[in-house]
């Protein structure tokens, strides 16, 4: 990768989904500008916030898809990211975090 790009593979594909209250969503069904999960794959030598194996929110829309040996990436920006996840550090918790 170059300058300030990221490559992502999608984590949460648009299969169904669960509401809060334990509703299914289909995944036809359409809902206004979503973000989606993904995992940094490659960076480029300007980038700063992320690392390869990161978890980043972002949305898919108007992204440029590349595909590497027969698996789709998503190229993008460092500055289109919304939110890069980390696993919480300190004892007893578990899972990802904001």
């Amino acid at each position: 990768m170059l300058h300030d790009r990221v490559m992502i593979k999608i984590v949460d594909g648009n299969g169904e989904r669960l509401s809060s209250s334990g509703i299914v969503i289909p995944a036809t069904a359409q809902v206004a500008k979503r973000l989606v999960w993904g995992e940094v794959f490659g960076t480029g030598q300007h980038v700063r916030s992320v690392q390869v194996g990161n978890r980043v929110l972002f949305a898919p829309d108007d992204q440029y898809e590349v595909e590497v040996q027969g698996t789709p990436y998503l190229v993008m920006r460092e500055r289109d990211l919304h939110a890069v996840a980390s696993a919480r550090s300190d004892s007893g918790g578990t899972g990802l975090y904001l």
